[in-house]
């Protein structure tokens, strides 16, 4: 597997960034954090960045995560993607597999982000 160096964390709530990126710290000590409120922002930060692991809300203002998916995974193809969402809708379930994106439903806890980010860390 290969090393993960940068993480895109992409949550509207600001705190919610905090609690995923502290927890993924935990596993991932050497990782770099990018993070964002929505799609737009993120898209701007990730102009120059290689991205190995994302944690994308669903629900955001302006572009939805989805769609940001839709932009990023082009440049982005191995890249591991986690979609945020409360709930899971078949329509939202199917887009996402489509893509190659897994799940993390909200809330978001330590046990998540860990079962997440851990079969990744070297």
């Amino acid at each position: 597997m290969a090393e993960i160096n940068t993480m895109l964390n992409v949550v509207e709530s600001r705190v919610s960034r905090m609690m995923i990126r502290c927890f993924a710290e935990e596993v991932l000590p050497d990782c770099t954090f990018v993070e964002a409120g929505d799609g737009d922002e993120a898209l701007q930060l990730i102009a120059d960045q290689e991205i190995d692991l994302m944690t994308i809300y669903l629900n955001m203002p302006g572009m939805d995560g989805l769609e940001l998916i839709e932009q990023s995974r082009p440049r982005f193809p191995d890249a591991r993607i986690a979609l945020l969402t409360a709930n899971i809708q078949d329509s939202v379930r199917q887009k996402a597999e489509a893509a190659g994106v897994g799940f993390m439903s909200k809330p978001v806890t330590v046990t998540k982000v860990r079962s997440y980010v851990a079969p990744v860390a070297s």
